[in-house]
């Protein structure tokens, strides 16, 4: 089985592993098929996203207006319901295509990690289909 370990340094940060799921792509014997990705963690997520200049800082904001803000009874902490709440929300997994051993993304398309409450190790399973 194939993981790719991501080391966030921010409370809230947006990571491209692109690069990452098209390196371990070229290390399969596997030429195209789908790449299933699955975030083992509860307050992140898995998407693609443009990412223009400046995108990351829009991405945060727009999470934090869309964050519900209440007093959660959460048992863990409380404070952080809001980050299970996004990962839930945005998902933990992805479907891709991927051809010549490199995945087929729109011109601007990039696969993404969300952090909602790092600074964090993050595991991905990466399994070829």
């Amino acid at each position: 089985m194939n993981s790719l370990v991501i080391k966030t340094k921010k409370k809230k940060e947006i990571i491209d592993i692109t690069e990452k799921i098209n390196e371990i792509l070229s290390k399969q014997e596997k030429d195209s098929g789908l790449v299933f990705l699955f975030a083992l963690h509860t307050t992140c997520a898995l998407t693609t996203a443009d990412l223009d200049p400046g995108a990351e800082k829009d991405y945060i904001n727009a999470f934090e207006k869309i964050s519900p803000q209440a007093n959660f009874i959460h048992p863990h902490n409380p404070e952080h319901f809001p980050d299970h709440f996004l990962s839930s929300i945005i998902g933990t997994s992805l479907l891709l295509p991927f051809e010549n051993k490199n995945l087929i993304l729109g011109t601007w398309q990039r696969v993404i990690l969300i952090e909602f409450d790092g600074p964090r190790e993050r595991k991905i399973i990466v399994r070829l289909i």
